[in-house]
């Protein structure tokens, strides 16, 4: 996926995936991550 100049919020859970994690993919298809973040939601 393509996504050169496009801005990313990456929303991750604790036991699923990570916010770090998705911020990383979303960095090498080109993405500015503007916000990342990872909560906990029960």
């Amino acid at each position: 996926m393509e996504l050169k100049g496009k801005r990313v919020i990456a929303l991750g859970e604790r036991d699923g995936i990570q916010g770090d994690s998705i911020a990383s993919v979303a960095r090498s298809a080109g993405a500015e991550v503007v916000l990342e973040v990872t909560h906990c939601f029960v």
